[in-house]
């Protein structure tokens, strides 16, 4: 059974909220982050990514930074411009793109049902991203960004949200990237107690997206129960920041490839390998863009040409719902044997495109600098379940979530 259970949030005064909200400190390159907090002073972002208060030659990582976004953090506090919840509450928090809308329950996870595997993870986490959030987490005393999490939709729930829709929002604005955001507060008793029993009745949650911030919550609640060894498992660094929605809604977009270079293959030579490994269809030289419309398929963009690309029977259902993933497939069939890129995680040669580019951001890629390109179908969340629940790990940029949850419209303070 899950705990999920509702805390007394930080967010913004009523009003601020659009102004406040930020998309997660880790879509920005250092760049792009400091534009864009020169452009919105007031953005949440400010206080996620600090060193953007810093010249750009500052250590990123050093000690002041974290000190800055503490002092950030509770100056908002102090000037009203962030409020604390009178009362134990959840949130319901609704996202629309592109006329697609998911809700999803604002809550607090428990971090013993991280570590005995109750909600369960597909990715790794990398030691640098995760020592920066933990020493951001440690110095602000709060949880500033929420963990996606994911389960398998119940109907309890969905009437729960169904009927707390009726009530006004407490926030409802539309951010630069054309996403709906709408916040209802929840605090009647009975509904509050009816969200956390139909929670524990839910044996199984999936981080879908935010798995340094679930690691460096539980590394944070581990320091301080050494330091605390006659905690009750009542205080708040017990528990991580979260919001979870019911699989059915979930919308996950393709991670598609850019290659530098066809190790020293040339085109026609490429080509014929790929024809060996995959059935390929060359599409009309005028096509500006192909989408692969089915698992088991992809596209790739090669020689100022696309090419659909079906994988070959005899490569699929091996039964292990990792090497059964389209991009494991590419991987282990093309990438690795073909073009040399036996580690995609550290294998410069190799980037990774989010879906939300387009397939347009592909074929850019390739006039300036790459020599191939693959469009992914994308990733589904039963195949994201099947991994999980195997206690194994997806290959690097496996999914990509869209929307994203903005940060700043809810904080947990430990």
């Amino acid at each position: 059974m899950a705990e999920i259970r509702p805390f007394a949030g930080i967010r913004p005064e009523k009003g601020k909220a659009a102004d406040i909200a930020a998309l997660p400190y880790d879509v920005y390159s250092r760049k792009e982050a400091a534009a864009f907090v020169r452009e919105h002073p007031h953005s949440f972002l400010r206080i996620d990514r600090a060193e953007t208060q810093f010249p750009p030659d500052a250590d990123m990582y050093g000690e002041y930074v974290y000190e800055k976004a503490r002092g950030l953090l509770w100056g908002m506090v102090e000037d009203g411009s962030l409020r604390r919840e009178d009362c134990r509450c959840y949130y319901l928090y609704e996202l629309t793109m592109e006329g697609r809308t998911q809700n999803g329950i604002v809550a607090c996870a428990s971090v013993d049902d991280y570590l005995s595997g109750v909600i369960r993870r597909h990715e790794n986490t990398r030691e640098e991203k995760e020592r920066d959030r933990v020493r951001h987490v440690e110095c602000c005393g709060a949880q500033t960004g929420p963990v996606f999490l994911a389960y398998r939709a119940d109907r309890t729930l969905r009437e729960i949200t169904q009927a707390v829709k009726k009530q006004d929002a407490e926030y409802d604005f539309v951010a630069e990237d054309g996403v709906r955001h709408r916040v209802f507060v929840i605090r009647d008793t009975a509904v509050v107690a009816a969200i956390r029993t139909a929670f524990a009745g839910i044996g199984t949650v999936y981080i879908a997206d935010g798995h340094h911030r679930a690691a460096s919550a539980v590394e944070v609640a581990r320091r301080r129960r050494m330091a605390h060894p006659g905690y009750s498992g009542e205080e708040e660094f017990n528990y991580f920041l979260s919001v979870l929605f019911p699989d059915e809604e979930l919308r996950i977009l393709d991670y598609n490839r850019v290659v530098r270079d066809l190790n020293g293959y040339e085109p026609e030579i490429f080509l014929e390998e790929v024809r060996k490994r995959f059935d390929v269809t060359a599409c009309p030289v005028d096509a500006r863009e192909v989408r692969p419309g089915e698992r088991g398929c992809f596209s790739m963009y090669l020689n100022e040409r696309w090419y659909l690309c079906r994988i070959r029977q005899k490569d699929q259902s091996c039964g292990d719902p990792v090497r059964d993933l389209d991009v494991s497939v590419l991987q282990e069939r093309l990438l690795a044997p073909v073009l040399g890129i036996l580690d995609p995680k550290t294998d410069s040669r190799i980037d990774f495109v989010g879906g939300i580019r387009g397939t347009g951001e592909l074929v850019r890629r390739c006039r300036t600098g790459c020599a191939v390109a693959f469009a992914m179908y994308p990733t589904s969340a039963d195949e994201l379940f099947a991994v999980a629940d195997a206690g194994l790990l997806m290959p690097p940029k496996s999914t990509w979530f869209e929307p994203k949850l903005r940060s700043g419209l809810f904080i947990h303070e430990i």
